[in-house]
């Protein structure tokens, strides 16, 4: 991998983890497109732990807050009714799901989950799923002739069942495609909470699975085309863009929906199928040069 690769796959990074469009599908599709080998998962995995690096320096106070309150309930039986300490419970119980997965499923992910035949499939599938989730949090909000508005749930009603849903929500994020905030945003949702906690509480959860993939992944760099040097380089460079991303995404959610980005990934999805029919894109390319 060249510097230049990672650069442009570092920015590509930074500027897709958080968005509802999928980073691992779009590194693929970078790769493709410029006639590059696939970065490959573990590649991806990495770089990701710059973005989750982002995410810590711009929730830190949350986070503070929420780590230290969940240190007291382990001792303190008074802590455990803090709202705080009950959402670090149930970080870690929405992480149940995606980790599970990841270690069963990891040689699919490496492999048959990067055709992009499937990725087109996920980038449409979930772009409908993401659509009708929005429009009915829209519809909430709005009300209507004949309903009244209908207020969305915030973090402080999370639940043990809704936590192990958003798991498994963001479990789906291993096919790429999917997206993990897409995944758990369309959730979060479904099951009445409001766009702005389903974003933050997306951006939590994913703070534990990222982490640990990137790390659980750092053995492979090193192997193949891949070498340390370009992928810190891309990794330091997805969290200087990621970090500007959340601040305006956080403030995208709270006046806008997200059908540009349900639009994005259709049309993307569309786009990729026609290449494929015409042939002028395998939908292996670039496995047999990685």
């Amino acid at each position: 991998m060249s510097w230049f690769e990672a650069f442009i796959l570092g920015l590509v990074q930074g500027l897709t983890e958080f968005l509802p469009i999928s980073s691992s599908a779009h590194l693929r599709l970078t790769a493709v497109f410029a006639g590059w080998e696939d970065p490959g998962a573990a590649f991806t995995a990495v770089t990701q732990i710059g973005t989750e690096a982002a995410v810590l320096i711009y929730f830190r106070k949350d986070i503070v807050r929420i780590v230290s309150a969940w240190f007291r309930s382990l001792y303190d039986r008074r802590a455990r009714r803090e709202h705080d300490a009950k959402l670090g419970w149930l970080v870690i119980v929405g992480s149940i799901p995606i980790g599970v997965l990841g270690l069963t499923l990891k040689d699919y992910i490496e492999g048959p989950f990067r055709d992009l035949r499937l990725i087109a499939t996920t980038l449409i599938v979930l772009g409908i799923v993401l659509g009708v989730a929005d429009r009915l949090a829209s519809r909430d909000a709005s009300g209507g002739r004949h309903r009244a508005v209908r207020e969305r749930k915030s973090l402080e009603r999370l639940t043990v069942r809704d936590g192990l849903l958003f798991g498994m929500a963001q479990a789906m994020a291993l096919i790429p495609g999917v997206s993990r905030s897409g995944a758990t945003i369309s959730g979060g949702l479904f099951m009445g909470y409001s766009r702005e906690a389903a974003a933050r509480y997306s951006f939590l959860l994913a703070i534990p699975a990222v982490l640990a993939s990137g790390l659980f992944e750092l053995t492979e760099i090193g192997e193949g085309h891949v070498s340390w040097a370009p992928t810190l380089f891309a990794t330091t460079l997805s969290f200087l863009v990621a970090y500007a991303v959340i601040a305006w995404f956080m403030k995208f959610i709270s006046t806008r929906s997200f059908m540009p980005f349900v639009v994005y990934r259709i049309l993307l999805g569309l786009l990729i199928f026609a290449l494929i029919a015409t042939g002028a894109v395998s939908p292996h390319a670039g496995e047999s040069l990685g």
